[in-house]
């Protein structure tokens, strides 16, 4: 497991899987933030899961963790956009001596400055599979409630409603922040 309890943490991206790393950093007893350019999205991190979030469409990305970590930058950061330029710029937001997990994959190459890297004695840790532990912990914790599936599954339909909602759910994004299908329902 990454982190120790109290850490300054840094998830970039509000999204499902963003806001599933989130939670579980939680879990993991870290002190947890979320960058995001999706006000509606970081709104809803914030009111429905109790998360501060830095909103790169009212300030810099960089201001704005300046301002969270008194120009340090964060002990761990974790970048699940999927996107190259996100990663990229991910690297600063990174205190010295700490650590940049890849979540989501980009299918671009990404460049990072190897001085700066160097500088500031930082780790990066790609993350794509996990292990029957973690398959057990990410269970456990959702039969426990620390998972809060209620406020995460916002939106839901039939197999046989599928056909419809997908092609619904693709154009209004509003409120959306996962959907699921309900086999034999």
């Amino acid at each position: 497991s990454l982190g120790t309890p109290g850490q300054r943490t840094l998830v970039i991206g509000a999204g499902p899987i963003g806001l599933g790393t989130a939670i579980f950093a939680r879990i993991a007893g870290l002190d947890v933030s979320l960058l995001d350019m999706s006000g509606e999205r970081l709104g809803f991190a914030e009111k429905e899961l109790g998360f501060a979030a830095l909103d790169t469409s009212k300030a810099p990305a960089d201001e704005l963790v300046r301002q969270a970590t008194g120009g340090e930058g964060f002990d761990l950061v974790f970048d699940a956009t999927g996107n190259t330029q996100s990663v990229q710029s991910a690297f600063a937001h990174v205190a010295h001596g700490g650590t940049l997990v890849l979540v989501s994959v980009v299918k671009d190459d990404i460049a990072f400055s190897d001085p700066e890297f160097h500088k500031r004695e930082m780790t990066l840790i790609g993350s794509r599979n996990a292990l029957k532990a973690d398959f057990e912990h990410v269970a456990a914790s959702i039969r426990n409630g620390a998972v809060p599936l209620n406020k995460l599954v916002t939106h839901r339909t039939t197999l046989a409603g599928t056909p419809r909602d997908l092609a619904r759910w693709t154009h209004e994004k509003s409120g959306l922040i996962k959907a699921v299908i309900e086999v034999g329902a």
